[in-house]
């Protein structure tokens, strides 16, 4: 088993964040340790330039993410982590992959849209093919398994139908260049909503940081974004059921269930009949006793540039190490002589 998976370095890290997929890396981690597999994470910078954005701060951001994975549980000694600047067969396999996928495959992917909006003359063309380079991401390691949201279900298959149609034609049946990757959709995958919007996913693109609550926050800010949360009048139900049409209170009992590894129906066992005033101060008290932890190591790694920047370069070497035969079969299955 080879797990690959990567995080645009822009913004801070928050719970969502943490929640939804690197808590899962690094149980990952561990598990496929466990079981003789490995693991890649890696920083996707290249990704992060297909939007318009300021040099000094992806920098910046790169380090800080680096400490915040490394905070989170991610150990650079157990699994490879690395920015994918560092690697430049990214890049490399991206271009090659242009040429099998298609124009009306890119024009169907949904973020696509989303991220362009109306004026898509006006985006730019790494926009456009970023889920090539999300292709060449895995393909170049010959990942089993990629771990997926919901929203990202549709380039893991689009990542698929590049393989194999470069298998079909450039490679023979007994020795396709490219293995297909499969989804995991951790169980325990969280999906947190925005603490302003319980319909709107906790995004480090809020303009309002009332909206989140971000990895470095200490506790007294913590408590204070919790007990600002959107809720309703209403008294917290004795079951899952009662939380139906009430998206802000079932984003908070979700986000304590899944920070105490119980089931809602728990929660709500344990606080039914009680109204938010109750609540929201043991939520707060439960964020501080989980994320102080790892707000410290953050705080006590994210300022040591050369250990972040060792950290990368390690990483990175054994990724090039790992990603040159694929991309040495993939120039000569294309006839490319270097």
């Amino acid at each position: 088993m080879r797990i690959v998976s990567g995080i645009q370095p822009t913004g801070q890290l928050h719970l969502g964040n943490y929640l939804g997929a690197i808590r899962n890396w690094v149980r990952m981690q561990d598990e496929a340790a466990a079981a003789g597999g490995e693991c890649l994470f890696f920083l996707a910078d290249l990704h992060a330039i297909s939007m318009p954005h300021v040099p000094a701060e992806l920098t910046a951001s790169t380090r800080a993410m680096t400490a915040a994975l490394v905070a989170c549980g991610i150990d650079p000694d157990c699994s490879t982590l690395f920015n994918q600047a560092r690697v430049p067969a990214h890049a490399e396999l991206q271009w090659l992959l242009n040429g099998t996928a298609r124009m009306g495959w890119l024009n169907r992917m949904t973020q696509w849209k989303d991220k362009a909006g109306k004026n898509r003359e006006s985006a730019s063309a790494a926009l456009f093919t970023y889920p090539v380079l999300q292709a060449a991401d895995v393909l170049l390691y010959q990942a089993t398994h990629v771990p997926v949201g919901e929203d990202q279900k549709q380039h893991l298959e689009l990542a698929r139908d590049i393989a194999q149609k470069f298998n079909n034609d450039f490679a023979s049946e007994d020795r396709p260049v490219f293995t297909l990757p499969e989804p995991i959709i951790p169980p325990g995958a969280a999906r947190i909503m925005s603490l302003r919007d319980g319909s709107a996913k906790m995004s480090k693109s809020d303009p309002s940081d009332m909206s989140r609550i971000n990895l470095t926050d200490d506790a007294d800010t913590m408590m204070q974004k919790v007990k600002k949360a959107r809720t309703d009048p209403e008294v917290l139900p004795s079951e899952a059921a009662g939380l139906e049409g009430r998206a802000e209170a079932r984003n908070l009992v979700g986000i304590y269930a899944t920070l105490a590894d119980t089931s809602v129906d728990a929660v709500l066992g344990q606080f039914a009949g009680q109204g938010f005033g109750a609540f929201k101060p043991a939520l707060g008290e439960l964020l501080v006793e989980k994320l102080a932890p790892i707000t410290a190591r953050f705080v006590a790694l994210k300022d040591d540039q050369a250990a972040l920047d060792a950290i990368l370069d390690k990483g990175a070497a054994k990724a090039r190490a790992l990603a040159k035969p694929t991309l040495d079969t993939t120039y000569q299955a294309l006839g490319l002589c270097r």
